[in-house]
């Protein structure tokens, strides 16, 4: 069994903010499997599906996203998976805007869900595919909830949407392709001043 968790906050108010791009992303992926994520188990929303013959679970906690470990810890208790089969996908506001980050394992870089999971777990080593969503202003803390909790302007809609079904690709490949080649072909540099330029494949 593997594990796919896309971070964000439940409720209608947050659907469409840059801190649910692990959420919009897991939608994208549950359509590609032909599943719904809407089976309410581990204080998440899950789906059963098989990519390439793999059995995956596929997740959203709704425990908001501080309290990520939680659901998280669940699942991995139930179903015994080990942390190679973990995937992780989220927000990161040291990224710009449109840009893919895939790595096999690391710290949790602030992400306050990331630091959640990876202090149930127990370990960093797990696989993570982060979503570029810019920041508001360098080093200004006070403005990080307002700027992740809003959606991504109209200007970098593109990209962003780009990004997102990039790692809806990068996640349905990870489960069975190897881990170097993933990041080779998924992961999307792109320069600050360049946020707007839409990327191609």
């Amino acid at each position: 069994m593997k594990l796919i968790v896309g971070l964000g906050n439940p409720g209608k108010e947050y659907e469409k903010t840059r801190h649910n791009s692990g959420f919009m992303v897991m939608d994208l992926l549950a359509e590609k499997c032909g599943v719904s994520i809407n089976t309410n188990k581990f204080n998440a929303l899950t789906a059963s599906a098989r990519i390439e013959g793999q059995a995956v679970l596929l997740m959203k906690p709704l425990t908001y996203m501080n309290e990520s470990g939680n659901a998280v810890i669940q699942a991995v208790n139930y179903y015994k998976i080990e942390p190679e089969d973990i995937l992780v996908i989220h927000d990161d506001m040291d990224l710009p805007t449109g840009s893919l980050r895939i790595r096999k394992k690391g710290s949790s870089g602030g992400q306050k869900g990331m630091k959640s999971i990876i202090a149930h777990l127990g370990t960093e080593d797990f696989a993570r595919i982060k979503i570029g969503v810019g920041h508001s202003e360098k080093g200004n803390h006070k403005k990080v909830p307002d700027w992740v909790l809003s959606p991504v302007p109209k200007a970098e809609k593109d990209v962003f949407d780009f990004a997102l079904k990039q790692a809806a690709e990068a996640s349905y490949a990870w489960v069975y392709d190897d881990m170097n080649l993933v990041m080779s072909k998924y992961n999307i540099k792109i320069k600050k001043e360049k946020e707007e330029s839409c990327p191609t494949e």
